[in-house]
């Protein structure tokens, strides 16, 4: 059978979220951090079926045979997506059921049953649920005549079948739905000895059912999960309110079709027709599972204190090494452009540089681009104080950021009101760039303070995210950044860029150009080597020119930690290609670009991935970094992770993923640790030497006499 020259998203993103679901079942990691694992592969889930499920059910309607890059129709990718998740989740709960709670339960975290629950704690849940679930809780009955009771998206939900018990009338059995809603903990805590007891509400809600039905028989109670579909956009075609427009795409997204159905596979057959009928889903759509559903939840657990030994040691982020933050910033960027690596360095910095422009009299104006931002932000309540001060601050919200759209609104209403100037992205497009330009008055004129980076602007996520922070006073990049930034905002032509490259306008031709110097270094018998990383690499474009490239001898070295759908490997079209994935304690979030161009290399960090959102449908930037020591550092990043033998997988040319080993003779190297004990490192020299500098205290300066 012929190799296919491009793999499927789908099946692609499912490989991925299956060896996030390796680290769950890698002995070698402790106990909870396994157990948070299988938390994440939870909520990878929950977004794949919302978002790329809703789709291929939209594209396999009627009349739509149009095949994907890898040659299968819409209803073939259905299938064969259904088919792989099917399989995950199925692994998924047997590494639950087989390998983490037996371990849990030998380290003293029980679960508790209604089966396994003694009499003391029979009473302790009875009396839970009578003064608190059942005053909280409202069951809604189902009828084929009444209205349809609202059902939230990815809540847990309880189907109750009844019986009639007064005997007086034959009835068919009465059905129920109890949505938990509201501020309700999804796990109890139960005494138990030497260790930590929990039961799933749910559960305890089952073993009292019969207090909301006194004059009923409850034949069967089924915890269920419906999954809908998110994947809807707003029309931007004549939309004179965004906001609005959004706000509608959200209430759109409570009502839409559902697209899985998970429940527990203990209910019975009549059980799962009557909820098919009820939500309109195939057999397909229905998804079994052996234990608690929604384990995202377990991140509580996770989490439990008193449980440290069976979790990773910590890794704070390290202080800036670079940078003093006690003095202005400003300063030492003028004098010294700065890198940061997060989680390793710490994101204090790029807050503590929105923080000092906002209250810095020599600040006149801050502009900054926001596609995700955190629920308390430090960073948007300096914009704010700063706005307040007077000075001009202009912030692009990108009101179309999945799942972050209600917040991002939220965040736009309320600098409006402080007095920011909130522009709502570029009609048909996302903003995704990330970049603050902070203006400042200096005895030498205007100067600009850029930050440019691979991530949002999320002191949460910086903690969890591997990103990149480029901080520099650079004049040329700072012309360029505020020509960006004002075609945006001024809907004007875009302007020719000198250094930055944009999308959707010419990152794409950057890439191309500087793959095609590569082609022709290799084609006159010189070395040519291209190395990336980043989170997903789809375009069907971009594959074509590396595998351009391959053909014509150069090296290809690829870290994508999610989606690739270049087959590497491949005889005649792809062996010179490369292509590792890591999965660990941090998110790869990082998009570095490094091409050989004959010695002298050109490297570059972006907010774009190589897909076609990124490079057709969305406002990108791609930044280059040529200061020798700061390049230095993004090749170190790509040295660890093409040299990672712990927490690395490569794809080979059978279509599968491979844990990279070390080999005999060989010590192992988890890129990681090494990034990371690299930053605690450069930390502690720059603590020892600002402990052995010398500050004399000098005079005040005096006013001078009149």
């Amino acid at each position: 059978m012929k190799t296919p020259k491009f793999i499927n998203r789908e099946s692609s993103w499912l490989d991925f979220n299956a060896r996030v679901l390796e680290e769950a079942r890698d002995p070698e990691n402790p106990l909870l951090e396994r157990l948070k694992f299988v938390a994440i592969t939870s909520n990878n889930l929950d977004e794949f079926f919302m978002v790329r499920m809703g789709s291929l059910h939209f594209l396999q309607s009627p009349g739509r045979t149009k095949k994907d890059p890898s040659g299968l129709t819409p209803l073939q990718q259905l299938r064969d997506a259904t088919e792989k998740a099917q399989q995950l989740v199925a692994d998924q709960y047997s590494c639950f059921r087989e390998e983490i709670e037996p371990a849990m339960l030998e380290a003293g975290i029980v679960r508790i049953t209604p089966e396994t629950a003694n009499a003391e704690q029979r009473r302790q849940l009875k009396t839970l649920f009578e003064a608190e679930l059942a005053s909280i809780l409202t069951p809604a009955a189902v009828t084929d005549t009444g209205p349809v009771p609202y059902h939230p998206n990815l809540t847990l939900q309880l189907f109750i079948r009844l019986k009639n018990s007064s005997g007086k009338t034959k009835q068919a059995p009465r059905l129920a739905i109890l949505p938990l809603m509201g501020d309700i903990d999804r796990f109890i805590s139960l005494r138990v000895e030497d260790g930590y007891g929990y039961i799933p509400v749910e559960d305890v809600l089952a073993m009292n059912m019969q207090q909301f039905f006194p004059s009923d028989e409850v034949l069967e109670v089924v915890p269920f999960r419906i999954t809908r579909n998110a994947d809807m956009a707003v029309s931007e075609d004549g939309a004179l309110d965004l906001v609005s427009q959004m706000d509608a795409v959200l209430s759109e997204r409570k009502v839409s079709d559902c697209v899985r159905i998970e429940l527990l596979d203990s209910a019975t057959q009549v059980a799962e027709r009557q909820l098919r009928k009820i939500f309109s889903v195939s057999e397909q759509e229905i998804y079994r599972v052996s234990g608690p559903l929604d384990l995202s939840d377990y991140f509580s657990i996770a989490g439990l204190p008193g449980y440290d030994h069976l979790r990773q040691e910590e890794w704070p982020p390290c202080p800036a090494p670079k940078l003093d933050l006690s003095k202005s910033l400003f300063d030492q960027i003028a004098s010294k452009p700065c890198l940061f690596h997060h989680p390793y360095d710490s994101f204090d910095p790029v807050v503590k540089l929105i923080e000092q422009a906002a209250e810095d009299p020599q600040v006149i104006a801050i502009k900054q681009i926001l596609y995700r931002t955190s629920k308390n932000s430090p960073i948007v309540a300096a914009l704010m104080r700063a706005a307040h001060q007077g000075k001009t601050v202009t912030v692009i919200v990108e009101l179309k950021a999945r799942f972050d759209e209600a917040r991002n609104i939220e965040w736009a209403r309320a600098m409006e009101q402080a007095g920011v100037q909130v522009i709502y992205g570029v009609k048909g497009f996302k903003t995704h760039a990330k970049l603050l330009i902070i203006v400042r008055r200096e005895p030498g004129g205007i100067r600009r303070y850029l930050h440019l980076g691979t991530g949002n602007y999320n002191e949460g996520t910086a903690k969890l995210y591997t990103d990149v922070s480029y901080l520099t006073s650079d004049p040329d990049l700072g012309v360029d950044a505020s020509l960006f930034f004002n075609t945006i905002t001024g809907f004007s032509q875009p302007q020719t860029l000198k250094r930055l490259s944009a999308a959707p306008l010419t990152i794409r031709d950057t890439l191309v150009k500087m793959i095609e110097v590569e082609i022709r270094r290799a084609r006159q018998g010189e070395k040519a080597h291209i190395r990336a990383k980043f989170n997903s690499l789809a375009d069907t474009e971009m594959i074509k020119e590396l595998y351009k490239a391959s053909k014509a001898g150069v090296k290809i070295d690829l870290l994508v930690r999610g989606i690739c759908c270049l087959h590497p490997g491949v005889k005649g079209l792809s062996e010179n290609i490369r292509v590792v994935s890591i999965v660990d304690r941090f998110l790869e979030h990082s998009r570095i670009f490094w091409f050989r161009h004959g010695g002298t290399p050109r490297v570059f960090i972006s907010s774009a991935d190589w897909m076609t959102r990124n490079l057709d449908k969305r406002v990108e930037l791609m930044t280059p970094v040529d200061e020798p020591a700061l390049r230095e550092e993004l090749e170190h990043i790509l040295d660890a992770g093409f040299s990672d033998n712990v927490k690395a997988r490569e794809l080979k040319s059978d279509g599968a993923y491979h844990r990279i080993k070390a080999g005999a003779g060989k010590t192992p190297l988890r890129s990681q640790e090494l990034l990371y004990n690299d930053s605690v490192e450069k930390a502690n020299r720059a603590s020892q030497s600002r402990r052995t500098t010398f500050e004399p205290h000098r005079p005040r300066k005096r006013s001078p006499k009149k």
